[in-house]
């Protein structure tokens, strides 16, 4: 059970700093933001403690969580097309919006936009599979944004949003309460969650996975056993808070099958003044990370370091994965320590938050690698690696952030992400150098 101040100013910086949070994964949470405001011993009473409205939210298979609102969600207008409608964002993946390439892929860095963007309209989808109607499959977005929402409030029916800021932060009020979010931080916004993105930093940019028909889930560790990678422990969810203020016309901006709508109401949708369960908005701070790694020979798969995982209904492999590649040591011997080149069953979008990565991309750019399409290090870091010779060393891969969201589906390429000025054309360069070592005469081999 978790106590919030009911006085704390909405945007004082100091607040937002000092948010209180609940930590666990997949725990059910008890909030409440005024003393006595959950009801004992039942869900639903007749009457709620404060005249408070009793709702839930169901997100399957987690069991559905309640909220005590002063006001019920359902008090809004009917919804209408949200005109001008968004051309950019896009849940359904067939041959009428979108393109299929096998061709790899790397994007520029995307500069801040140049008139006011909030988070919805900074949206725009690059790639992504299946079908939100369907409850199959998964996008991937990108965003760029200077602007806060204001009397505004998005709420996703497709999917769960797991967002990755790489500039600037996040102040994000959920129904359940606040979180700010950093770079180097990650936040997932489960399914029908009504959200707000407020920027304090004047603007931000970052990545978005978003999942349908599953949710995000701790992998299972296997032979790694206890410990290791994310603890559950690290994860931190928001603790009741509430705006009870009037706000007339107040927003509400749906996306439904990839398709915003909106609908105006009078209260803000942050009026829950306590909840219970475990379909929660979480973040992360992903320096808590427990990464593994090769200690002897080879190069181990990424997969070791996966942060999340959307499951598929095969095994072994994910609609979508979460993995990150933080800062570590190098000490494998007589080994070639870049990634490998290699051919995938999986398809493999990659974004660098800070620092460098040691091969292929750079901060606020994207690459994708498709299923079976071949990839690895670039001339430069083939040749640096292999001067460096067998007496190398240990070394220590330091202030870095990468990651990659990895799925079993083949993703289609949107629009946006084949007409973009941003698009490298001349990506295949980085491998047309890599020069033929072949010797018919061989090598000592090792022992």
């Amino acid at each position: 059970m978790s106590s919030a101040l009911d006085g704390v100013a909405g945007d004082d910086a100091l607040a937002w700093e000092r948010l209180p949070y609940l930590a666990g994964f997949g725990n059910h949470f008890s909030s409440e933001a005024k003393v006595g405001a959950l009801p004992l011993g039942q869900n639903s009473p007749l009457i709620c403690p404060y005249g408070l409205y009793a709702e839930q939210i169901s997100g399957p298979p987690s069991p559905a969580p309640w909220m005590y609102r002063i006001k019920p969600s359902v008090t809004h207008e009917p919804f209408y097309p949200r005109l001008p409608g968004h051309q950019r964002l896009i849940s359904e993946f067939n041959r009428s919006t979108s393109s299929a390439t096998p061709t790899q892929l790397r994007w520029k860095p995307v500069n801040d936009p140049e008139i006011p963007t909030d988070f919805i309209d900074g949206l725009y989808t690059v790639c992504g599979a299946g079908s939100s109607f369907l409850r199959h499959g998964y996008a991937i977005h990108m965003y760029a944004a200077n602007k806060s929402m204001v009397d505004c409030a998005f709420c996703n029916a497709d999917g769960d949003f797991l967002i990755v800021p790489q500039k600037g932060r996040l102040w994000i009020k959920t129904e359940f309460g606040r979180m700010q979010v950093s770079p180097g931080e990650i936040v997932v916004l489960p399914q029908g969650f009504r959200f707000s993105v407020h920027l304090p930093d004047g603007s931000s940019r970052g990545y978005v996975s978003e999942v349908f028909g599953t949710h995000y889930q701790l992998p299972d560790l296997g032979p790694i056993g206890a410990n290791g990678l994310a603890s559950a422990r690290d994860f931190l969810a928001p603790a009741a808070w509430f705006d009870s203020d009037a706000h007339p016309g107040y927003t509400i901006v749906q996306k439904f099958g990839g398709e915003l709508f909106t609908a105006k109401q009078d209260f803000s949708p942050f009026n829950v003044v306590a909840w219970h369960g475990n379909y929660v908005p979480y973040k992360y701070d992903l320096s808590k990370f427990c990464p593994f790694n090769t200690v002897l020979i080879d190069h181990g798969d990424p997969s070791v370091n996966t942060v999340l995982t959307a499951p598929s209904d095969k095994p072994g492999v994910a609609v979508l994965d979460f993995v990150i590649f933080p800062p570590r040591w190098l000490v494998a011997e007589h080994t070639f320590r870049p990634p490998y080149y290699h051919r995938n069953c999986m398809s493999e979008f990659m974004g660098l938050i800070y620092g460098d990565y040691e091969v292929w991309i750079s901060p606020r750019g994207a690459s994708l690698h498709s299923c079976m399409t071949p990839h690895g290090p670039d001339t430069k870091t083939y040749e640096a690696t292999i001067a460096r010779g067998e007496d190398a060393g240990p070394s220590r891969i330091s202030s870095t952030m990468a990651f990659m969201f990895e799925s079993c589906l083949i993703p289609r390429i949107c629009p946006w992400g084949l007409d973009s000025p941003h698009l490298d054309h001349d990506y295949y360069q980085c491998w047309i150098g890599l020069r033929s070592h072949f010797s018919s005469e061989g090598s000592e081999p090792h022992n």
